[in-house]
């Protein structure tokens, strides 16, 4: 089977990938395990040097990995950019401070000496997401190698140009061959790698469904897992709020990367007192985001990373209509080329609509209307 790069801003197929075979995968990590033996023994000071080659790298090719986001899942490339020099940012944190945070602490007990030590454990499979595709990565691999592990990439499957690139990097950075290892395979493999013996732990972000077949598998086997599942997080507006100044941060809350990050703010709840300025001043600016070319550094919103998530989400808010929410603006696909779908706002909306208990995973927003604050909450 293969896996392919589809451009989300025109529907087609850029790149296309041959899944790795089963003994291919267990042959990586049989190497990644002899790795592990050797770059567990590496010196701090020379993890240190590595990781901070690592950030070097990424800045000084900021545009042309920034380009690759934005080809593979869709965000603004300004966005892009920004999420690789974040990346940066994370090496030269666990660069700087790993050593410490890693040191030994000394536990006063009645005992002749007693103390926490923090040893790296081996092979950590890590189960990665589309919609931040360097970030998730880095802020895995960052402090797992410089605490002396081993790490495989399981990135999603519409992101393998991604997941290539990051090999890439801490290859050309300096790290030795098989400590850090993507593995393009399709999540039908995943459970056979954290089956193997020689792999010791996983870290995941994605949904809820992935995050309990993941945690399921890694019980079965009593071994260590990290779960970071999705959310559908609140944004209070209280009647002493600064409007305008809530507005401006409701809309990036909800429309950054797309509308699709899993921390983001997506049910907006406005007390009685200022909701209709709300609603009236959130409605006319989510109507004023620029929608286009994801590689338009102008563009503030560009298309939704798969057909198969634009789909998901037109649904939801054709149901929670249906239960009688209103659209105030947008709510539908825009005709053209890609995966493009209108900013949008639903009002009334209210218990029992997707809407309301579901995470609306695209440029949707959702306003609630409460009576006071302890309503609102």
């Amino acid at each position: 089977m293969a896996i392919e790069t589809v451009n989300p801003a025109t529907g087609k197929m850029e790149k296309s990938f041959n899944e790795m075979s089963e003994s291919e995968v267990m042959e990586l990590i049989g190497r990644g395990k002899e790795a592990f033996c050797k770059w567990r023994n590496v010196p701090y000071e020379e993890r240190k040097r590595l990781l901070k080659n690592v950030a070097s790298i990424l800045r000084e090719k900021k545009y042309d990995y920034g380009r690759i986001l934005t080809l593979e899942m869709g965000k603004p490339v300004v966005q892009s950019i920004a999420e690789v020099e974040k990346c940066a940012l994370a090496c030269d944190y666990y660069a700087d401070n790993g050593e410490k945070i890693l040191k030994e602490e000394i536990i006063a007990t009645d005992g002749s000496e007693s103390y926490v030590r923090f040893d790296p454990i081996g092979v950590v499979l890590a189960v990665m997401p589309w919609n931040f595709p360097f970030w998730q990565v880095f802020r895995f691999a960052a402090p797992a190698l410089m605490a002396g592990n081993t790490g495989l990439l399981k990135h999603a499957s519409n992101v393998p140009m991604c997941a290539l690139a990051i090999e890439e990097i801490f290859l050309k950075a300096g790290f030795p061959e098989n400590v850090f290892k993507t593995l393009l395979i399709g999540s039908g493999m995943v459970e056979k790698v954290i089956n193997h013996p020689d792999v010791k732990g996983v870290s995941l972000t994605g949904s809820e469904p992935a995050g309990r077949s993941i945690a399921g598998a890694a019980g079965k086997m009593i071994k260590k897992s990290v779960l970071e599942l999705g959310g559908s997080d609140p944004f209070i507006v209280l009647a002493d709020a600064d409007i305008d100044e809530a507005v401006k941060t409701a809309v990036t809350a909800r429309m950054i990367n797309n509308g699709q990050s899993c921390i983001a703010a997506k049910r907006f709840i406005a007390v009685e007192k200022i909701y209709n300025e709300f609603e009236e001043k959130f409605v006319k600016a989510v109507k004023n985001v620029k929608t286009g070319d994801p590689m338009d550094g102008s563009t503030e919103l560009g298309p939704m990373a798969r057909e198969d998530l634009l789909i998901e989400l037109d649904s939801q808010i054709k149901k929670s209509v249906a239960k009688g929410a209103k659209i105030l603006c947008g709510g539908k696909r825009i005709d053209v080329p890609g995966f493009y779908y209108e900013p949008t706002v639903l009002a009334n909306v209210k218990e029992g609509m997707p809407a309301y208990e579901e995470e609306l995973f695209g440029p949707a927003a959702s306003l609630i209307k409460a009576e006071d604050e302890k309503e609102a909450v």
